[in-house]
């Protein structure tokens, strides 16, 4: 996996080492360099690269011994790009922090290996001009295919980058007017669940807890667990409690402006956008309120990343098939990028609710 991030004169690092090999301002061994140390033509270096079986077993052995002495380096995506074709796919994800985000690129670049393909990661950290500039690079570059978690309204570009025979298929966000293939977890069904959950573990009280809202995720869970509050049989409040964005510190924050309040207006549970809230919410009862969890208030999450389960107490959580996002994403990419024609389409995944101790049934007291 190789990461974007641009140098001061504005190309990727990746981009600018490939120059260059060695010794400082030496240039790289191109295939004439090779060519000339084995003695043999261009073409011949060529077909040992790439069709070594038409190729003399004496040839081979000079050309492989050059490429050791001079360090040569095949330019396996300048060969593609001329042949219209990169080997390269972007992506650009919402929060590079978010282990859940790590384990979708593992997903997209298992099966990016299988195919020969190298993932190019852009992390835009909520912000939508680094979203333009990711997109901007990967379009100068000339990607396959992009993959993005858009934070952004973002169809219109995406548009523009089909028309330049780039394809881009949407991660954990669903497009709602179908012009691009999506892959992403039901959310709406997801916060329903999360909610519906804490009821039936006695809670009547509820925070959400999440934020910004222009990101769709949030509003979907947001969404659903209204849902399950306007269908419960019995009567049950549900609060916003807003962040700024999706971390741990915010996450803390929001847990300590609860828990500041008069005992009586405290939530009995507290339903986190994902699990880095959640997290952070955990940390503020526990340590900074000494708040008995789940017995005082109960917290669960949504994403259920490796840390939950590690918690001071074990997170509760929705569960979302990462790595299978990440490697269906790539899959339908790669088959888009075959045929321009396909029509777009939409996979859905359902969440998984994973039981743990920061929402068992609350005692009676």
């Amino acid at each position: 996996m190789y990461n974007c991030a641009a140098g001061q004169d504005g190309y990727p690092f990746g981009v600018l080492r490939g120059f260059f090999n060695g010794e400082e301002g030496r240039m790289a061994a191109s295939i004439r360099d090779v060519a000339l140390r084995a003695g043999v033509s261009v073409g011949t270096v060529s077909n040992v690269l790439n069709r070594p079986d038409d190729v003399s077993q004496d040839s081979i052995r000079r050309v492989h011994e050059a490429i050791a002495e001079l360090g040569y380096v095949r330019n396996d995506a300048a060969r593609k790009l001329r042949a219209g074709v990169s080997s390269t796919v972007g992506f650009v994800v919402l929060d590079g922090q978010n282990p859940f985000f790590g384990e979708v690129v593992r997903g997209a670049e298992d099966e990016a290996s299988r195919n020969s393909i190298a993932i190019l990661h852009g992390n835009t950290d909520e912000d939508v001009e680094r979203e333009r500039m990711y997109l901007d690079l990967f379009e100068e570059q000339q990607v396959r295919g992009v993959l993005i978690s858009p934070y952004s309204d973002i169809n219109p570009r995406l548009e523009r980058l089909r028309a330049r025979g780039i394809p881009a298929v949407l991660v954990d966000r669903f497009s709602g007017d179908g012009r691009v293939s999506s892959v992403s977890v039901d959310s709406v069904i997801g916060g329903r669940m999360a909610v519906e959950h804490l009821i039936e573990t006695g809670r009547r009280r509820i925070a959400f807890v999440g934020g910004p809202f222009e990101i769709r995720q949030v509003t979907d869970r947001l969404a659903g667990a209204r849902v399950a509050v306007d269908d419960s049989p019995e009567p049950v409040e549900i609060e916003v409690v807003a962040t700024s964005a999706l971390t741990v510190a915010e996450g803390a924050a929001a847990g300590a402006r609860l828990i500041a309040r008069p005992r009586a207006d405290w939530p009995d549970a507290v339903f986190a956008a994902n699990d880095l809230l959640a997290l952070g919410v955990l940390q503020s009862l526990i340590v900074g309120g000494r708040i008995l969890v789940p017995d005082e208030i109960a917290v669960i999450g949504f994403d259920d990343i490796a840390f939950a389960a590690a918690a001071a107490v074990p997170l509760s959580s929705m569960r979302q098939p990462s790595r299978m996002i990440g490697r269906t994403a790539l899959r339908i990419l790669l088959e888009e990028t075959d045929d321009p024609g396909l029509i777009p389409r939409q996979t859905v995944f359902l969440p998984e609710l994973v039981v743990r101790e920061s929402t068992r049934a609350a005692q009676r007291r």
